[in-house]
């Protein structure tokens, strides 16, 4: 945010032709982008469709933030996450939450060594890049809980001494939809840990007719690689990405445009629970990914307005009369942003 307004505003007017200041002024192409906008092809050549999915997955990697899927089960919701880890280089590991998951089963556990009369230290499968947490709401709130620290601050304490994880760090975790057997909702602090809540719906017709057209040529979700699925980035070129979102200029209008939806969604009268500061933060962040992705240095309200929805749904409660009433959050969220001043 050194540079000032003027080098980063759109130009007010457009002109057609190659030597026209449109054209002028037309981004050139960056081959650090175009490789996090390959991930894309990648990600298709193992999952049909989810292309809100896959996009706010990346996003979310590019600033540092976590992302819950919700689905009904069978709809590639892992396989999602395990294609998007092997598109980006990085080391994934999964756990398959259950009932009985103890917190030391994710975070890792003292274990006495005989040969040196002393306890070490075994890490658990949330030492990794990509922590696959399948079914986060079948494991009661205990175990769920052991992922808060290792969200908020990219570490765990185990034994009275806190260790560090690897970067970058991002948990990916599934969910059934609350209305089914066996879950337990998520609390609101660990929801709020969450960048992205992404719904992944059923498949239209034509996407299904191409998935089991796959797997009648042979495709096996097992083997990525026999898809044709190849990284196309990795670890210093993610780190390469976050320096340039993080030079990306939004102006105090945009700051503001973002205050005032995470206000109004804690003065709608359909919700008992509104969108929190580092809600509101998260966004900001969330927004400069999306206009760098999108090939701008600066932002616009239509980044913010594309991220609304998965960005703050999860993170503000309807009233129950409102439930009554036939409202759900979207709905409330549309009008919000219907009602709420856009910046000129």
């Amino acid at each position: 945010m050194t540079q000032s307004p003027q080098e980063h505003t759109a130009p007010q007017r457009r002109e057609d032709g190659p030597d026209s200041p449109a054209a002028a002024t037309a981004p050139a192409a960056d081959p650090l982008r175009e490789a996090f906008t390959g991930v894309r092809t990648e990600i298709a050549k193992a999952v049909v469709g989810q292309g809100q999915a896959v996009t706010g997955m990346l996003i979310a990697l590019l600033c540092q933030g976590h992302v819950l899927l919700e689905g009904v089960p069978g709809v590639a919701k892992t396989l999602l996450v395990r294609s998007f880890a092997a598109a980006v280089s990085l080391e994934s590991s999964r756990v398959q939450f259950t009932p009985d998951l103890m917190p030391s089963d994710v975070t890792g556990s003292l274990v006495y060594d005989a040969s040196a009369s002393d306890f070490s230290f075994r890490p658990g499968p949330v030492f990794t890049n990509v922590l696959i947490a399948d079914e986060i709401n079948r494991t009661p709130p205990k175990t769920q809980s052991a992922l808060l620290e290792a969200m908020e601050e990219h570490q765990v304490s185990v034994g009275g001494r806190s260790r560090r994880l690897p970067e970058p760090f991002m948990v990916a975790a599934t969910q059934n939809p609350v209305e089914y057997e066996g879950t337990y909702p998520l609390p609101e602090a660990q929801l709020d840990r969450f960048l992205f809540k992404l719904v992944l719906d059923l498949p239209a017709r034509e996407h299904e007719f191409e998935i089991l057209d796959r797997h009648a040529r042979g495709f096996d979700a097992a083997r990525l690689s026999a898809a044709g699925l190849r990284p196309v980035a990795d670890a210093d070129l993610i780190a390469k990405a976050r320096e340039a979102i993080s030079g990306i200029y939004i102006a105090p209008q945009i700051i503001t445009y973002i205050v005032d939806l995470a206000r109004a969604t804690r003065q709608a009268p359909s919700l008992a629970l509104g969108v929190s500061p580092r809600g509101a933060a998260r966004m900001l962040g969330a927004a400069r990914a999306h206009a760098w992705l999108s090939g701008r240095n600066y932002v616009i309200p239509d980044d913010v307005k594309a991220l609304t929805h998965m960005a703050l749904g999860h993170r503000v409660i309807l009233r129950p009369e409102a439930q009554m009433d036939g409202l759900d959050v979207s709905q409330v969220l549309d009008s919000i942003l219907a009602t709420t001043e856009v910046p000129r």
